[in-house]
């Protein structure tokens, strides 16, 4: 199908309001307002966005309400005007390609189906604008119907059709055209939890059975995690850290992306000391010492740390109950069936823990119950608190 490559995409919406103001200096740094910068241009919504996507690589961009994530996906789409860099779809720069010529197909939020059409209809109707041959329109159609699962539903009008039925509609309009890219902006927000499951499954079979490039826009890390050949986490118009789920979750590049990803999010420790014995590192917090492994001595070795304060980070779900380690209270105990969500507190600090509930002694881990806590070395993340930074 194609590659999609953006070269430092930006995305500015001017201001009528800033116009009117005086103009300020070139020196004057430019204004922050609610996660927005505000410049002499207007509100940057989206700048320094570059990434390359691979033919038939499924790209998921994530980040919270206002990051800027659907306004790149528009940009790709031609519904939107980029302001600044280079857009290219294969080896065809598309700034200025209009979004009929750009051989992309879009799946919105709420469906945007004609009410009035049935089903056929609906997924037919932009073959039949290209003039295709009835017999190829016919075959093309029932061929996504059959991959979708809604071959029995041809028939029927959008209104006779659940929320993921609709979906499936919407997903098979798409790709009845054979475009070379497919964007997809939170397809399944407006789904509940159990279809949410279903239609994720759903996507994965799919891009299995059609030769297209995904790039894939969502607020909820669930699909990000599971769905994302690559994943791209966006926060005030900016790339924060781009990576495999596994890279991401494992190797966050810096406090955000930290507490992004990851359900619960990381257990952060501030205030904590990075401290050099020899040749050696230990971080001390919650009063104890703890030595770092050789691989991690190794890195922060080589970047050339010396002794700091840092911020320490540790995941919910590599925290295990012991006889002896940190101690701290339970305040809320939560059973999940194969798992205990700990609610705990150390030191007048809030933490979770995520304990398997296999050989589990329920008794210990009641409300108000004083537990003790240990952890591997090597699943600890070291943050800078003032770069927010990753130390290694």
């Amino acid at each position: 199908m194609a590659s999609v490559k953006l070269v430092n995409i930006k995305k500015v919406y001017p201001n009528v309001e800033t116009k009117k103001k005086t103009k300020k200096s070139k020196d004057a740094a430019p204004e922050k307002k609610v996660n927005l910068q505000i410049t002499d241009e207007g509100v940057v919504a989206v700048q320094e966005f570059s990434l390359d996507i691979a033919d038939r690589e499924f790209v998921v961009l994530v980040g919270p309400s206002g990051c800027g994530k659907s306004t790149t996906l528009r940009m790709v789409a031609g519904l939107e005007e980029i302001s600044g860099g280079e857009l290219y779809i294969g080896d065809r720069l598309v700034n200025d390609v209009a979004p009929k010529d750009r051989d992309i197909a879009m799946v919105f939020q709420n469906y945007a189906l004609y009410p009035h059409m049935s089903v056929y209809d609906n997924m037919a109707f932009s073959l039949k604008l290209r003039k295709l041959p009835k017999d190829e329109i016919d075959k093309k159609v029932k061929e996504a119907a059959e991959i979708l699962g809604i071959t029995e539903y041809l028939d029927r009008k959008p209104k006779a059709l659940s929320g993921g039925q609709r979906q499936r509609v919407a997903i098979g309009r798409a790709i009845v055209r054979d475009p070379k890219v497919l964007l997809m902006d939170e397809p399944l927000s407006n789904l509940d939890a159990k279809l949410r499951n279903q239609m994720r499954a759903e996507l994965i079979k799919l891009r299995q059975r059609i030769t297209t490039t995904f790039i894939y826009v969502t607020h909820d890390q669930t699909e990000a995690m599971t769905l994302g050949d690559r994943i791209v986490i966006m926060r005030d118009g900016f790339i924060q850290q781009i990576g495999t789920p596994q890279e991401v979750f494992s190797h966050p590049r810096n406090l955000f992306v930290a507490g992004f990803i990851g359900t619960p999010q990381m257990n952060m420790f501030n205030n904590c000391k990075l401290v050099k014995e020899g040749d050696k590192y230990a971080v001390e917090f919650l009063g104890k010492k703890v030595a770092l492994t050789d691989a991690q001595n190794q890195a922060l070795a080589a970047a050339g740390w010396g002794e700091k304060t840092i911020t320490v980070g540790i995941r919910p779900v590599h925290l295990d109950i012991a006889n002896e380690g940190f101690a701290a209270r339970i305040d809320v105990s939560e059973m999940m069936g194969s798992e205990m969500h700990l609610h705990m507190n150390i030191e007048g600090q809030d933490i979770i823990g995520i304990i398997p509930t296999a050989g589990l002694d329920l008794d210990t881990v009641k409300n108000g119950s004083e537990v003790h806590f240990t952890f591997d070395p090597s699943l600890m993340h070291l943050f800078d608190p003032e770069t927010e930074l990753n130390l290694i």
